[in-house]
């Protein structure tokens, strides 16, 4: 069964996309989301496969959304605006379908991702690069092999991620989702959904801007939030009684 959940804060359109769905005996909806905020907590607490978002809601788009998703995730746009269809695909999106939702388009939809075997997810397959792992970076005209635990933060910044090093701050053409699928989390940790930070380089953690929110200092002086979403787990990483 392929797990899946439906994000769109219109009601009727869920409804829709559910009585089309029921003719597909391999779905199984598992939730249903009306914002972003819900979808994210469907996937906190439960175990999906693939998910039907809408592009155009209320706080944070489904654009904004996908790209936070963690690589394994198949999604599935679907909007009634054919404009995002480049915006869709360049983050990877199985399809693009345009409401109101064709049966014989959505069927084809579907037979793909059952095609290509993604409801078996990654995340039985986890494999995280080494510490000593080097990735190539440029600084300025020089290019320099930096190893994992060099790094003490990814951040994400449009579709590219900068790196800060002991040598300075380089890019990667990577998204930051895809960056913390292969970093161990017994060494990083994901701080916001705009950060990754190396755990062994907090210092200090400090009250935060946002109420209820807090700023790890890094070994370097740095500064980089803690969202209130995050900040129990990491308190709960440096809790060792």
């Amino acid at each position: 069964m392929i797990k899946t959940l439906i994000v769109d804060d219109e009601r009727l359109a869920r409804a829709e996309l559910k009585r089309l769905l029921a003719a597909h005996s391999q779905i199984n909806i598992v939730a249903e989301a009306a914002s972003v905020a819900e979808a994210r907590n469907a996937l906190e607490t439960l175990d999906i496969d693939l998910i039907f978002l809408d592009i155009q809601m209320p706080e944070v788009t489904g654009l904004e959304f996908a790209a936070e998703l963690q690589p394994h995730l198949q999604f599935v746009f679907c909007t009634a605006f054919h404009s995002y269809a480049l915006d869709a695909f360049a983050l990877n999106a199985l399809d693009y379908l345009v409401k109101p939702l064709d049966p014989t388009r959505l069927a084809s939809t579907v037979q793909r991702f059952i095609q290509r075997g993604n409801h078996q997810t990654a995340a039985h397959n986890v494999n995280y690069l080494p510490e000593q792992h080097g990735l190539l970076l440029k600084f300025g005209e020089l290019n320099r092999i930096v190893r994992l635990c060099e790094i003490s933060r990814f951040e994400s910044i449009g579709n590219h991620s900068a790196v800060y090093t002991p040598y300075g701050k380089s890019f990667l053409l990577s998204s930051l989702s895809r960056i913390e699928s292969r970093l161990d989390p017994q060494y990083f940790f994901k701080s916001s959904r705009a950060d990754i930070i190396r755990i062994d380089q907090i210092s200090q953690l400090e009250p935060g801007i946002a109420a209820g929110t807090m700023l790890a200092v890094l070994q370097d002086g740095s500064q980089v939030e803690v969202s209130r979403r995050q900040l129990q787990t990491l308190k709960q990483r440096f809790s060792g009684f």
